[in-house]
């Protein structure tokens, strides 16, 4: 069977997973894990970077930076002026155009902030960049985001680093029925079962970091959570038999009437 590929402002991407690089062990185990996950794409807080020499920076430095799609985030900024800010100085710096905004408005909770997440991607998009924010799970919201011209929303599953899972099944399946860009699932899943529910869900990928580098095996649980987002993919594509309240045979009995 053909594979289908994701596409991402012009780009096609063999793998769903997108992939943190930060809280390993260490880097051996980062990349080991990072290897075994697939991902294309890896993402990291542009904060804990040296920007005068990225190359060199001990994030980036043992990564081959030809293989991977950089994906910053700009994680700790409070509002859209230091996310802008932010993005502006890791483009500035060689890491690409690609960025995820990502404005907390809650220290407790980490939620992200609605409004200035909409106005940074608004600044951004304008500037050039290829933009995917951090959101709720809010269908408003997310469409708000896409109309002004991000090319993938990513809405959390649940607050950041909690692993609670998809705690509502019915926005996420909203969010991905009224958009037309991809809809990557970014924070709060935890297992390879909540990966599968989210796919199953119709995104079009996943985003994690902590599940996978705080897990007492990074490199097992990478290679689960890439098994999980191919298995629940396909899975969505198959489409599932509809919910019933009552049995059915699998067998008719048709089959057994005799002559």
């Amino acid at each position: 069977m053909k594979k289908k590929h994701l596409e991402i402002a012009g780009q096609k991407l063999n793998s769903r997973f997108f992939l943190g690089t930060g809280r390993y062990p260490n880097p051996f185990v980062q990349n080991e894990a990072i290897q075994a996950s697939e991902a294309e794409v890896l993402t990291f807080a542009i904060r804990r970077v040296n920007l005068e020499a990225p190359r060199e920076d001990a994030i980036l430095q043992h990564l081959e930076p030809n293989q991977y799609r950089y994906l910053p985030n700009t994680s700790g900024a409070s509002n859209a002026e230091e996310a802008v800010r932010i993005a502006r100085l890791a483009k500035a710096a060689g890491i690409g155009n690609w960025i995820k905004v990502e404005i907390s408005a809650n220290e407790k909770t980490l939620l992200p902030d609605p409004i200035e997440t909409l106005r940074a991607t608004e600044i951004l998009v304008k500037e050039g960049f290829v933009v995917l924010p951090y959101t709720s799970d809010d269908p408003i919201l997310c469409k708000k985001l896409e109309e002004a011209g991000a090319s993938a929303v990513m809405p959390g599953a649940a607050p950041i680093g909690t692993g609670l899972g998809v705690l509502n099944p019915y926005n996420i399946s909203l969010i991905v029925e009224e958009s037309e860009v991809p809809i990557i699932v970014d924070a709060g899943l935890g297992s390879a079962k909540d990966i599968v529910e989210a796919m199953e869900l119709g995104v079009d990928g996943i985003l994690m970091n902590t599940p996978v580098a705080k897990a007492k095996d990074p490199i097992k649980m990478a290679q689960a959570m890439k098994l999980a987002i191919e298995s629940g993919r396909l899975s969505y594509e198959a489409g599932r038999i509809p919910k019933k309240k009552y049995a059915s045979a699998s067998s008719g009995f048709e089959q057994f009437k005799l002559n």
